[in-house]
C-alpha cells in the first residue's frame, strides 16, 4: 500500500516545489506520476530500479551531484538542506527511500539537470517521454501514461467538480 496521491501531492510535492522555487504548473503532476510509475506511489520503496518514491538509482543519485549540484553550491545547499543532517553522511542513497522530501527534491533536480521542457500538463504523452528519457530508459510509455491515468486524473477530476 502507497501513500495517497492527493496527500503525497498536497504535502510533499508542491511544498517541496515551492521550497525550490519551481513555478512550473505541471512539476507537480509530472512527479506524482512519475512516484505512481516508479514506485506504485511508495508501495515499493527500494526496488533493483532504484530508491525511494521515483526510483533513483544510486548512479543517477551521485551523478546529479557531482555533475549538477556541485557547480551551483547555493542550489547544492537548498537540496542537502532537506536532507537529515547525520544520515545523509553515512547513507545519502537511504534518504531517498525514508526522507519524501528530499526524493523529491532531487527528483526534480534531474528534471532540471536534463534541460528538458516539460510539457503542457495535459499532455501526457509528451511528460511520459521526458519520464523514460530521464527516469526510466528502458521503460514503456504506457506504463508511465497508466500511472497518469490512475494517480493523476482523478484528483483533476475531483477538483473540477468541487469548482
Amino acid at each position: 500500500m502507497g501513500i495517497a496521491a492527493s496527500e503525497l501531492r498536497r504535502y510533499v510535492i508542491r511544498p517541496t516545489l515551492s521550497y525550490l522555487g519551481c513555478q512550473h504548473s505541471g512539476a507537480d503532476s509530472f512527479l506524482l506520476a512519475v512516484a505512481a510509475s516508479q514506485s506504485a506511489l511508495g508501495a515499493e520503496l527500494d526496488s533493483q530500479r532504484g530508491h525511494g518514491l521515483y526510483g533513483i538509482s544510486d548512479s543517477l543519485h551521485y551523478r546529479l551531484w557531482d555533475s549538477y549540484l556541485a557547480k551551483d553550491p547555493d542550489l547544492a545547499s537548498l537540496v542537502r538542506g532537506l536532507a537529515s543532517q547525520h544520515a545523509f553522511l553515512t547513507g545519502p542513497d537511504l534518504e531517498l527511500t525514508v526522507n519524501l522530501r528530499y526524493a523529491t527534491a532531487i527528483a526534480w533536480m534531474m528534471v532540471q539537470a536534463s534541460r528538458l521542457t516539460l510539457p503542457a500538463e495535459d499532455d501526457v504523452q509528451g511528460m511520459a517521454r521526458i519520464w523514460r528519457r530521464i527516469f526510466q530508459p528502458r521503460g514503456q510509455l504506457q506504463d508511465f501514461v497508466s500511472a497518469w491515468q490512475t494517480s493523476v486524473r482523478p484528483l483533476y477530476q475531483a477538483e473540477s467538480t468541487i469548482l
